[in-house]
């Protein structure tokens, strides 16, 4: 049983810190929005005959 309660308190502490590291990716990281501008060619517009 100290063996099954050990790898439960690994596994937790695994999550934890997963969970941490996803919390301060999205609290601490701020983006910076842009303006993005892409090009289709006109031939993507029309039905290509087969």
């Amino acid at each position: 049983m100290p063996s099954l309660f050990r790898f439960l308190v690994i596994v937790g502490m695994i999550a934890a810190l997963g969970y941490v590291g996803i919390f301060a990716l999205a609290n601490f990281v701020k983006l910076q929005p842009r303006e993005m501008v892409v090009t289709v060619p006109q031939d993507k517009f029309f039905k290509q005959p087969r």
